[in-house]
């Protein structure tokens, strides 16, 4: 992973930087119409092919970790993973609950107009479960209720 990591403007505008899990920086999109989050490796490499297999490992681990907290938190019908990038080439992996009754299922909940912005008491609940349920390998940004 790299020392100059910088998280792409687009994706600080559009999400609350939770903390870190493991070498990724993890985020909450801020739209709480489904519960969307969003690793981004600390890492220079735009693919995850790109990534030394030692890298892919612990990128493909915090992504289990992350949809198994989503999965047994959430308790969604299907949780979406995935990292596409056309719109902010920084590596990024999106984590998203799906429900059924979802105000788009079952399309595609990108680039949709909807929005509900977070509480901050939402907020805390989530990181709250977070630090419950990952324990130490979830770290809170210290600057996230400033």
């Amino acid at each position: 992973m790299t020392d100059t990591f910088t998280l792409n403007q687009q994706l600080a505008k559009d999400c609350i930087v939770l903390g870190s899990l493991g070498d990724s920086l993890l985020l909450l999109l801020n739209n709480s119409l489904v519960p969307w989050f969003i690793l981004v490796p600390r890492t220079n490499a735009c693919e995850i092919h790109d990534m030394s297999a030692e890298e892919q490992q612990r990128l493909f681990a915090e992504m289990m970790e992350l949809a198994r907290f989503v999965d047994n938190e959430f308790k969604p019908d299907k949780v979406n993973t995935g990292a596409i990038g056309n719109m902010v080439r920084q590596l990024h992996v999106h984590i998203i609950a799906r429900y059924e009754d979802d105000y788009c299922w079952p399309q595609v909940v990108w680039g949709r107009p909807e929005k509900k912005v977070y509480t901050q008491k939402e907020i805390d609940r989530i990181v709250t479960r977070l630090t419950s349920r990952l324990k130490e390998r979830f770290v809170v940004d210290q600057n996230l209720n400033k």
